[in-house]
């Protein structure tokens, strides 16, 4: 069965000169995906052009006329820009003509756009971005990191319940563990939000261990890591920092003289897997989590080998049934987190001051 998914061509900071050879790499080597390219037409065959994929049965073009730029206001691209490349990739699989949607656009605007087009599953109220970071044993699934700066515990429980179905759904796994991002173990550690989504999560069904600490990330202590956007995306761009700093630190070391270059060259085999372990790139596309339609949101700054990591998010999610999963887990546990919350105290039902959360606070535009 043919897996189709839509490209945002326009979005990030490079448009289709890295959207479009990235989606041709993919389908020479994904024989069963049909990717629809979605924006400005000229710039978009000029690239297939160039990559001689013109011909190619696995692609197809649809023109949109606007661009959703890096920089735009929320508002812009959702009352201003309607037949923007973003909107438009959207909205084929709101019409069910595609699986999911790939976009390296400004993540305000994906996150708003893809809520206004696709609305989110019964039982959410905040979409959460979700990504794989590394660990010595495989991966720890991360969430939230970015869509979400301000959280009530009720949310965080959500991106808990989330979490567990993503990485069911790719696992296998009936029981993932989850952990609480906190500044120590202890349940009298963290804030009031913390506190009280701690209480919930230890009265919910979910596999809850507790509260892990900033250095438990990369130790694979649980399966999933639970947060506010605002922790998770400053922790998950330190983390890129530091990779790209120890690959500079040992490139310098190496080549200071002869001889820690023929000592290089010995070690070649071993530096080759380091790299490719701590190479962000091949961890690049995190999902949208919560919404009626997989999507799928790559970094502004990705590069064709990047991009093409985040299109196999999308074509993986698809082929695991992971919108499905997530749908069917979030109704089995409705009743038992609002049994939870009743037990608590209704605790995080509102914000401080009485009044419905917002329903979105999208950090930077490249996140």
């Amino acid at each position: 069965m043919t897996t189709k998914l839509t490209i945002d061509c326009m979005g990030g900071d490079h448009g289709p000169s890295v959207t479009v050879p990235a989606a041709v790499s993919f389908v020479r080597s994904h024989p069963d995906a049909h990717l629809v390219l979605v924006g400005l037409e000229a710039p978009i065959r000029a690239q297939l052009k160039k990559a001689k994929a013109l011909d190619l049965p696995a692609l197809s073009v649809v023109p949109a006329s606007e661009v959703v730029a890096m920089d735009d206001p929320v508002e812009v691209a959702l009352r201003r820009k309607k037949d923007s490349s973003m909107r438009v990739a959207l909205g084929l699989v709101k019409d069910e003509s595609a699986q999911a949607c790939i976009s390296a656009g400004n993540t305000g605007a994906l996150m708003a756009v893809s809520r206004y087009v696709l609305k989110t599953l019964p039982g959410i109220e905040r979409p959460a971005i979700a990504s794989a970071l590394p660990n010595s044993r495989g991966y720890t699934m991360m969430l939230d990191l970015g869509a979400n700066v301000d959280c009530e515990p009720q949310h965080l429980v959500q991106f808990a319940e989330m979490g567990h179905a993503l990485v069911s759904a790719l696992e296998g796994k009936d029981r993932p563990t989850i952990g609480l991002l906190n500044i120590g173990e202890e349940v009298i550690k963290g804030n009031e939000t913390i506190k009280r989504a701690g209480e919930l999560l230890r009265a919910s069904t979910l596999n809850f261990r507790g509260n892990v600490e900033g250095n438990d990330i990369y130790k694979g202590t649980t399966d999933v890591i639970v947060c506010d956007g605002f922790v998770g995306n400053v922790a998950l761009k330190t983390s890129e920092g530091l990779a790209q700093m120890l690959s500079e630190i040992i490139r310098e070391e190496f080549g200071r003289s002869l001889l820690t270059k023929l000592m290089a060259l010995l070690a070649l085999p071993v530096l080759m897997r380091f790299k490719k372990r701590v190479d962000h790139r091949q961890y690049n596309g995190a999902a949208l989590l919560g919404l009626r339609g997989l999507v799928i949101k790559s970094h502004g700054s990705a590069d064709a080998y990047a991009f093409e990591w985040a299109i196999k998010r999308g074509y993986d999610a698809v082929k695991n049934g992971v919108l499905e999963r997530l749908a069917r887990a979030m109704e089995e546990n409705a009743y038992p987190l609002e049994q939870a919350t009743r037990a608590s105290g209704g605790a995080g039902s509102a914000n401080p001051a009485g009044r419905p959360a917002e329903p979105y606070a999208a950090v930077s535009s490249k996140a």
